[in-house]
């Protein structure tokens, strides 16, 4: 049996992001302990341990680590405290400003806690080691759908499902490539927004195939768990990020570390799709892809 390990980055709604994308992370149930172990070491090794590794939220700049005196040579207990009373001194100035502001601060805080006592420059390296352990897991295949938005005319859930279908359809094709009686089960990140969906659009699938292929070698519909308990679905998010700022941005620094991982047919790239409607798109995926 195969494991599939989605999550997304961006949102299918218009505005924000330029893109979204859809990504399934696979590997076989054989190797999970193998690499989960791996994944818990190098978070031991960077000072994040059981940690959820949360991309978008480590790789931001936090400025009131840039206002802290010498922050790099205090030790993690006193970064940790000095981050802390600079929060708190950015709460009481976000109060003249209204609840929204001190709402918003308080999110972004709650998503960064964990990381506050690591630079810019450490919580960087976490992440590439992380890319460079899954570029060299040749047991690991990754599938993922780019959608640019405007190419959807502002219809997120056709997006949505339209991504969805990709990653199930090239999930499939790998599992009859391997043979053998193989399976594959999904594995989502809990969103509650996007679970009734998911399960309805997989019930369709298993019902009536998708618009490629008669889906009868993935079991189940998807199944919903905590991310910051399966390191799985946060390798899965980091390369769903990766993706994004790389079609968005043309960021290479992560995506090149985990390019030679999606699917292919000989040396056609088939488990990555950059889709632009009628847009041209001369990029190296769309190259590799045979557009």
């Amino acid at each position: 049996m195969y494991l599939c390990y989605l999550d997304e980055s961006g949102t299918p709604e218009p505005g924000g992001t330029s893109h979204f994308v859809l990504l399934g992370m696979a590997l076989p149930a054989t190797s999970w302990k193998r690499r989960d172990a791996e994944v818990s070491a190098l978070k031991t090794k960077h000072r994040l341990s059981r940690e959820e590794v949360h991309t978008a939220w480590m790789l931001r700049r936090y400025p009131e680590q840039e206002r802290i005196a010498d922050f790099t040579a205090l030790d993690d207990a006193a970064r940790r405290a000095a981050v802390r009373t600079e929060r708190k001194a950015d709460l009481a100035k976000a109060s003249l400003r209204g609840p929204s502001a001190v709402k918003n601060r308080l999110r972004d805080y709650k998503k960064t806690e964990a990381y506050v006592h690591l630079t810019f420059g450490e919580r960087l390296a976490l992440v590439r080691d992380l890319a460079d352990a899954i570029g060299t897991w040749n047991d690991v295949v990754i599938f993922a759908d780019s959608g640019m938005k405007s190419a959807h005319h502002g219809a997120p859930k056709r997006l949505f499902s339209f991504a969805f279908e990709q990653v199930v359809t090239r999930f499939h094709h790998y599992l009859t490539a391997v043979g053998g009686g193989v399976v594959g089960l999904m594995v989502q990140d809990n969103n509650p927004t996007a679970a009734d969906h998911l399960t309805t659009l997989m019930r369709d699938f298993h019902d009536s195939g998708t618009k490629w292929a008669s889906i009868d070698r993935i079991v189940e519909t998807p199944l919903f768990v905590d991310s910051r308990l399966t390191a799985m679905v946060q390798l899965a998010d980091l390369c769903s990020f990766a993706v994004r700022r790389f079609f968005e941005n043309g960021e290479t620094d992560l995506f090149d570390r985990i390019y030679g991982r999606f699917d292919r047919t000989g040396s056609k790239l088939v488990g990555l799709r950059h889709y632009t409607g009628k847009t041209p798109c001369q990029c190296k995926v769309c190259v590799d892809h045979g557009r």
